[in-house]
Parts: structure tokens; C-alpha cells; sequence
């Protein structure tokens, strides 16, 4: 089962059934009569394991692309469409169609998502300093980031 990202920016992820404990008078386990259908969960940006799901979203998108490669030129055009993106400057599409290279914009935005939280906190103040103004939350960050990475794989 595949990670689905929904319009509000939350992440359908799928979750392993638990495994039976349950034992018979010999201590061997019982097996279920049917196998145990997989689960999903609801993770909001912020949640622990939101970033890694939208990372492993990503990828699936596009499972022959290699590891995300940032440069800087990439980076800098990422901070921008964030920070505008944040500013309600402009929405997703049309940041993202003032792009000069969306998809370096994209590749550094995917190496930031990699890097988990402490990245994504990083760059929240990479972008506060380059663009100004005070540094955005984690979550706030993480859910533009998949916001522009959809616009931009669409």
C-alpha cells in the first residue's frame, strides 16, 4: 500500500497489523483465521514521522529518480518560493510558475525533506535569514515543501 497525500497536506500511511500474542495451552502461537488487512493512519505535518512519510511520498512519485542533489542555485530559488509561499505572497502555482529551474528547486527541497526535522528546522532559519522575518515551524515548512513538490511533479 502506497502513502497518499491529501489536499489538506496530511499523509494516508499505511500501518502493519499488530501481531498475535495469543498462545495455546502448549505456548504455540494461534495464527488468525484470515490474514490481518494493513491499516492506515492520518499524519498531520508536525507529527512525529510526518517528515520521513513525505520524503518516502516523494519518492514514490518517481521511484527511478536518484538521491536528491542540491546546489545552490536550487537552494536559493527553494527558499524564495517558500518564503513567498509562507508570505501568502503568491499561491503554489504561481510561486512555483515563477521558477527559473523547478526542478532543481524541487531536488533541494528533497534533500531537505531527507534530512528529517533537524533539516527542515535549518532550513526554516536558512529561509528567515535570506528572506527575512522570523523563522517558520517545522510543520508549516514541511507541508509548503509538499505543496511545492506536487505542483511541481504535476
Amino acid at each position: 500500500m502506497d502513502i497518499i497525500r491529501n489536499d489538506d497536506g496530511t499523509l494516508t500511511v499505511p500501518v502493519a497489523p499488530p501481531r498475535s500474542h495469543e498462545t495455546d495451552d502448549e505456548g504455540n502461537t494461534i495464527e488468525p483465521d484470515a490474514p490481518l488487512a494493513p491499516t492506515t493512519r492520518i499524519l498531520h505535518p508536525g507529527e512525529g514521522g510526518y517528515d520521513e512519510a513525505l520524503a518516502e511520498w516523494d519518492f514514490q512519485q518517481d521511484p527511478d529518480r536518484g538521491a536528491a542533489v542540491s546546489t545552490a542555485d536550487g537552494r536559493e530559488q527553494a527558499m524564495a518560493v517558500i518564503h513567498s509561499v509562507a508570505e501568502a505572497d503568491t499561491d503554489v502555482t504561481e510561486a512555483v510558475g515563477s521558477l527559473v529551474d523547478p526542478e532543481a528547486s524541487a531536488e533541494a527541497l528533497r534533500h531537505v525533506l531527507v534530512g528529517g526535522v533537524p533539516s527542515v528546522d535549518a532550513f526554516a532559519s536558512e529561509v528567515a535569514e535570506a528572506e527575512g522575518g522570523d523563522p517558520l515551524p517545522a510543520h508549516e515548512v514541511t507541508k509548503i515543501i509538499g505543496n511545492v513538490l506536487a505542483e511541481i511533479d504535476t
